[in-house]
């Protein structure tokens, strides 16, 4: 990733330090994780309702952050055809996103369950209406 990239990597609302922490956790590299996140985040837009429905939800700088059901989020990776470590990649930076998300509000004291997931998606205008 270059130097002058964004706080978030490309079109997902992920920060640059999570995709790096995630990729070094999971021994992926950061460019395939970045990649695979803007993939990822296209096919979460549009879903906020259906994530509203399953659980909790703060907003915070365009970006919403969700706890849902862990069933839930293998609902939706199962459509992607990430290889292992880029699905686990792509969990634990949406999970360190969300969990910061949270963190940062005064919902900050309420974790996330065992059989929880954090998903961030980023909020467009027309959502926000």
């Amino acid at each position: 990733m270059s130097d002058d990239s964004p706080s978030e990597t490309r079109e997902a609302p992920i920060d640059d330090a999570v995709v790096h922490r995630a990729a070094d956790e999971t021994g992926v590299d950061p460019d395939d994780l970045a990649d695979a996140l803007v993939e990822f985040n296209a096919a979460l837009l549009g879903q906020h309702s259906k994530f509203e429905r399953e659980g909790d939800h703060v907003t915070v700088d365009d970006v919403r952050a969700y706890r849902i059901p862990m069933s839930s989020w293998n609902d939706v990776i199962a459509d992607f055809s990430f290889e292992e470590d880029i699905r686990e990649a792509v969990h634990r930076a949406h999970a360190e996103q969300a969990r910061l998300a949270f963190a940062s509000t005064a919902d900050a004291d309420e974790g996330f369950a065992g059989d929880e997931a954090g998903v961030v998606v980023g909020v467009d205008t027309a959502e926000q209406f």
